[in-house]
């Protein structure tokens, strides 16, 4: 009797410790809840631990399962929040590369607009200096247009009474008109002078410079308007010592004078030629 006395009263200590513990786990204050990542309140402890407390040595599956559903179902929500978290963050991550993107484009386009705009304010700085200087060659040409000068110059000489070219007179002449054939601002100036004296000498010095002009008209096709014809007679020309004397028989002197309208015709050109196409 006493031996099952002995044996009865440990049994009864250790089966009264969760009981104690109930009392003292129910005796405590409630914690306050507070809001966490998904919005709900934390899981509360079972309020009731049954026979056995929190460890129940005979749990059988369902138990389990009930114990552990809560659990499972706050997993499962943190990691779908972290799932739309982590995508959310992709997604500002992908705006944000997207406007990085868009601003350096913006700004490439930019700078290719402002090395366009350059570069147009070049050409059109190049282009207003060859007006500018084109403009001062047109006036220098216009203040100058009647100014002519002697380009070449040759003579040809007559036998008394002859009005007729020889061979080396029309070799003489071929030479000068191929040299401004297709020109422009050029005019030939024809003296004829003549022995003798009076209107004979006119008349004869005239007739020698009229076979020099006709020779230009119909073989080399110069236009009347750019020959000065001039018959000067017996008048004295000075010689290498500057002394005048009078000739013996007849002479046509050739002069070709210029101005500078060549000169801008050529000028002209070489602009058309520099403009960028």
């Amino acid at each position: 009797m006493n031996n099952r006395l002995l044996i009865a009263l440990p049994l009864a200590a250790v089966l009264s410790l969760p009981a104690v513990a109930q009392t003292t786990s129910s005796s405590q204050p409630a914690a306050t809840s507070t809001e966490n990542a998904t919005g709900k309140a934390p899981l509360a402890p079972p309020s009731r631990e049954g026979f056995w407390g929190r460890i129940n040595p005979f749990a059988r599956k369902n138990y389990v399962k009930r114990q552990t559903e809560p659990i499972r179902d706050r997993v499962n929500e943190l990691d779908e929040l972290t799932s739309a978290n982590s995508k959310s963050i992709k997604d500002t991550d992908d705006r944000a590369q997207a406007g990085i993107k868009l601003a350096s484009d913006k700004a490439n386009e930019a700078d290719q607009h402002a090395i366009d705009a350059g570069n147009k304010a070049t050409a059109a700085q190049q282009s207003a200096q060859q007006v500018t200087t084109r403009v001062q060659t047109v006036e220098n040409v216009v203040s100058n247009i009647d100014q002519y000068k002697a380009s070449n110059e040759t003579e040809i000489r007559f036998r008394p009474g002859q009005t007729v070219l020889s061979k080396n007179a029309k070799d003489a002449i071929d030479q000068m008109a191929t040299a401004v054939k297709g020109q422009r601002g050029y005019i030939f100036e024809v003296q004829g002078f003549s022995s003798g004296k009076g209107q004979a000498a006119i008349a004869s010095s005239q007739k020698m410079a009229e076979s020099v002009v006709r020779y230009l008209v119909l073989t080399h096709d110069i236009p009347v308007y750019r020959i000065y014809l001039v018959g000067m007679g017996n008048a004295p020309t000075p010689d290498e010592t500057a002394k005048t004397k009078h000739i013996s028989g007849g002479r046509v002197e050739i002069s070709l004078l210029k101005n500078d309208l060549e000169q801008l015709a050529s000028t002209s050109t070489g602009d058309q030629a520099q403009q960028p196409k």
